[in-house]
């Protein structure tokens, strides 16, 4: 028994690892890209569209993924699309043009699904009810810690170079060694995430409409955050922090907002963090901020106001189903923001070009306090609020279906 467990947690402790790695590479070309973007003289409009692609590629990767680790197996799956993933990267320097970028994001959006898939459903496989909460949150503190990192390498090198792109592809590539190195047997099959809208609206309105307009301001932050702040005349290094300063933000307020939210009706936490996220975004659009210190802190009250917005969404859907349904709710209300990060990018964008850079914020801004009105008729007007049951909120990451697994035990 003790042996099986050392091999456990020597498997728990490589996949974590490979997981760094991947999520720094895909953290450092989250930032690169748009930068570069704007150097190849690419309109926000099609830098938008980089994203809407990205963000559709995903959903097809959550759908269609379980059934080739199925046939494939775990090891040889992450190993294949990962090699894509790094490919694939290695291209847009060489030929910068708008059409073959547009395939690539797709391509890299469902392979990056299909990793996340890999890694977490691993994970879940090592682990039981002694461990699965303390290995949700170590991995929930690499993939915040190695975001940011990601988005700071930026400044190793030159966006108008190659060298940025090679980092990443080997960033990918050493991803695969842990992951492909690692003495264990074949994991469980991962389930399929399925989309069942009228369901979701049912259990849970405010968080199935709330994971969807989540999902398109996030998507298009993600996207353009980056063209924001060179419209805005930042500098790259200028530019990371200000990315970096919103995952921090993030990383800061998800556990007591979470903690807060367990204690009452979670719609009456969701209304004032949506409506101080409208606020702080139209800040951000409006104020002619010239302090950098000044700007980085509005981005962190801002990003610790928008980041968990998603978690909380999905903490609330989940109060109102059985601990059977829960992966399956989740899994759900994954794809429905993945929908809203496909449409998200490209109304922005069409913004920004409509007027300027403030844009990106003024939809963000729109989209929230379009969720607030909604959140307060369901509180003035819907019925009664009613828990099934106490579903602790988890701050999770916005991957695969199955690192909605690591939240349930396996007594439930």
């Amino acid at each position: 028994m003790a042996a099986v467990e050392k091999n456990s947690r020597r498997t728990i402790a490589t996949l974590l690892v490979g997981a760094g790695l991947l999520l720094t590479a895909v953290a450092l070309f989250q930032t690169l890209l748009p930068l570069r973007a704007g150097i190849e003289q690419f309109s926000p409009a099609l830098v938008g569209y980089l994203g809407t692609v990205y963000a559709t590629g995903f959903v097809f990767g959550c759908v269609f993924g379980p059934a080739l680790v199925k046939n494939v197996g775990h090891i040889r799956t992450f190993s294949g699309v990962v090699a894509i993933a790094a490919a694939v990267s290695l291209l847009y320097p060489l030929w910068p043009n708008v059409f073959l970028w547009l395939a690539l994001r797709f391509f890299s959006g469902v392979a990056l699904a299909i990793a996340y898939m890999v890694i977490e459903s691993w994970l879940n496989d090592q682990s039981d009810n002694t461990n699965r909460g303390q290995v949700l949150s170590i991995y929930i503190i690499i993939a915040n810690v190695t975001t940011m990192a990601g988005q700071l390498l930026v400044n190793v090198a030159s966006t108008a170079g190659q060298t940025l792109f090679a980092l990443v592809t080997f960033l990918l590539c050493l991803s695969v060694v842990p992951i492909a190195l690692t003495p264990t047997s074949e994991p469980k099959p991962i389930p399929t995430a399925r989309l069942e809208l009228k369901g979701l609206l049912s259990i849970s309105p405010v968080g199935t409409i709330g994971c969807l307009l989540v999902g398109a301001v996030e998507g298009a932050f993600w996207t353009l955050g980056p063209t924001f702040g060179q419209l805005r005349d930042m500098s790259v290094f200028e530019i990371t922090l200000l990315m970096a300063a919103f995952v921090l933000g993030g990383t800061l307020s998800q556990w007591p907002l979470g903690k807060l939210s367990d204690h009452y009706d979670r719609r009456l936490v969701i209304l004032p963090v949506a409506l101080g996220t409208v606020a702080t975004g139209l800040l951000i659009a409006f104020w002619p901020l010239t302090d950098l210190s000044a700007i980085l802190a509005l981005a962190t009250v801002h990003g610790a106001l928008m980041v968990p917005l998603y978690a909380l969404c999905l903490a609330h859907a989940n109060d109102n189903v059985s601990n059977d349904k829960l992966v399956q709710t989740s899994g759900g209300l994954l794809l429905i923001y993945s929908i809203g990060a496909a449409i998200g990018p490209t109304v922005a964008a069409q913004l920004i070009e409509f007027s300027d850079e403030s844009g990106l914020f003024v939809f963000i801004s729109a989209m929230l306090a379009v969720f607030a009105l909604y959140i307060a008729y369901r509180l003035a007007f819907g019925p009664a609020y009613d828990r099934l049951q106490h579903s602790p909120f988890a701050p999770l990451p916005k991957t695969s279906q199955s690192v909605f697994e690591l939240e349930v035990d396996d007594e439930r």
